[in-house]
């Protein structure tokens, strides 16, 4: 029997990110202070500490954050440093976004807590949706969104890319999201793509940017990393690895367990240097 040649190989490989079953996991970033910033998420946001551990031999404390569980909510993974009060942000991060029924009332919390809103909320000229900024303790902009009852309430991921169309040929190719809108904004000089693996109002979703004219942003030293399940590392990481080659992006971390663990990771970066 004859072997496949490299090309139909090459394209039943790239149907495996669309039969794998993923979700968005998390969203890792570092804070300077770990228990103002638990604070600030669950009195201002309502989220809840999930777990929290120190590990003095490497000198950094983590927490993990959400509206539910692990096992089935979206979460942010906050990293505090031994000994770093503060880190820069970039310019190409953009935000984290959190659905809430009544906008009003959670930036009104967010007031009398001492929170800093940056935008009032209300609907954008011609727009029926009405949403708020805020910044947290370490300046992270975190968009309120109005809309009902939703199952994900930590609902997007903000990044700036420099070529949008090679971004969602990228996320769709390496893994497997579906490009649920575009948004192209003249007057704002900006042009936006929403990404998932479900409708918006049902899950998480990769919100990508592009400001007109402007190919490249600075990353910072703060937000780190988004994190995608997987039924199959290897596979995954050979499709990745396989998109990068036409598209831009590395491999940074070969397939594999994490020592000490049973769980196994891959690590890469689009063609922006945005790490999954």
């Amino acid at each position: 029997m004859a072997e496949a040649s490299p090309a139909a190989a090459n394209a039943e490989l790239l149907e495996w990110p669309k039969k794998d079953k993923r979700r968005f996991l998390h969203a890792v970033y570092r804070v300077g202070d770990l228990d103002r910033t638990i604070k600030y998420y669950t009195e201002c946001f309502g989220m809840e500490l999930l777990r929290k551990r120190d590990v003095p031999e490497e000198k950094y404390s983590n927490a993990f954050l959400g509206f539910g569980p692990e096992q089935s909510y979206f979460v942010v993974e906050l990293t505090y440093n031994y000994g770093v009060t503060s880190y820069d942000i970039g310019t190409g991060f953009g935000h984290l976004a959190i659905a809430t029924e009544d906008v009003y009332k959670m930036v009104e919390n967010i007031r009398a807590k001492g929170g800093n809103v940056t935008r009032e909320p209300g609907p954008l000229k011609g727009m029926t949706t009405h949403f708020a900024f805020v910044k947290d303790p370490d300046g992270y902009i975190f968009e309120l969104i109005q809309r009902g009852p939703t199952p994900e309430p930590l609902c997007q991921v903000m990044l700036r890319v420099g070529d949008l169309g090679r971004s969602i040929k990228f996320y769709e190719k390496a893994l497997g999201m579906k490009l649920l809108r575009t948004i192209d904004s003249p007057e704002l000089k900006c042009a936006l793509a929403m990404l998932g693996y479900a409708e918006e109002d049902q899950t998480t979703v990769l919100e990508l940017a592009y400001s007109y004219g402007v190919t490249e942003y600075t990353k910072g030293n703060a937000y780190a990393q988004v994190a995608i399940s997987t039924d199959d590392v290897y596979k995954s990481a050979e499709v990745v690895n396989l998109v990068t080659q036409e598209l831009g992006g590395k491999i940074t971390r070969q397939p594999g367990p994490i020592p000490g663990l049973n769980t196994k990771i891959t690590s890469f970066v689009d063609p922006d240097g945005w790490k999954t």
